[in-house]
C-alpha cells in the first residue's frame, strides 16, 4: 500500500482528533482522559510542523505535530513531538515515516531539540524514539495520576545536528 504525507488542513480537524481519542482510549498515549476542542487543540500546537499521513484512498491514518513546552522566547526551538497512528495502521512502519518528516521540518524551522515523555511501560514507543535519534535523559517516577493509577515518565530528547 501506497501512503502520503502532506500538511495539516484545518479540514483534516476531525480525523485528526478521531485519531488523538483512539491514543486517549489507550490509556497508553496520553495523561490526556478527555479529547480537546478543536480550539484547544490548535492553541496547543505549533503552526508549522504539522504534518497527515494518508492511505492509497486518500484517507487520513496518522498525524504528527509539534506541541509547544513554553511560551518563553528562550524554549521557542524546543517542542514536543506529538505522533499518533489510526489503532488499524500501528506497527507498519509508518510511525518512522511521520517522524523523519517531522524532524527534517522542524529543523527547518529552527528547533534545535524535541522532546516525548513516554508511559515507562510503552516499551514500543520508547524503541521507536530511541530507533530515530532520542535518547533517554530520565525518568520521571508517580509524576501523575492516570485512571486512579501513578505513573512513570520516561523523558526522551533528540537534539539536532543542524540547528544551534
Amino acid at each position: 500500500m501506497n501512503y502520503e504525507i502532506r500538511e495539516m488542513l484545518p479540514e483534516d480537524e476531525i480525523r485528526v482528533l478521531e485519531i488523538l481519542k483512539q491514543g486517549i482510549d489507550s490509556g497508553m498515549a496520553t495523561l490526556e482522559t478527555e479529547l480537546p476542542s478543536a480550539e484547544a487543540w490548535n492553541s496547543s500546537y505549533y503552526n508549522d510542523c504539522r504534518w497527515v499521513l494518508e492511505n492509497e484512498a486518500s484517507e487520513v491514518v496518522g498525524w504528527c505535530a509539534l506541541k509547544m513546552i513554553s511560551k518563553k522566547d528562550f524554549f521557542k526551538g524546543v517542542a514536543e513531538v506529538s505522533i499518533y497512528l489510526d489503532n488499524h495502521y500501528i506497527g507498519k512502519g509508518l510511525g518512522t515515516m511521520l517522524l523523519k518528516k517531522l524532524i527534517v521540518d522542524s529543523e527547518s524551522h529552527g528547533f534545535w531539540t524535541l522532546e516525548s515523555n513516554l508511559f515507562s511501560e510503552n516499551e514500543m514507543a520508547i524503541r521507536f524514539h530511541q530507533k530515530n535519534g532520542f535518547k533517554i535523559i530520565g525518568k520521571r517516577e508517580k509524576v501523575a495520576q492516570l485512571h486512579g493509577q501513578w505513573k512513570d515518565l520516561i523523558f526522551m530528547e533528540r537534539r539536532s545536528k543542524n540547528v544551534f
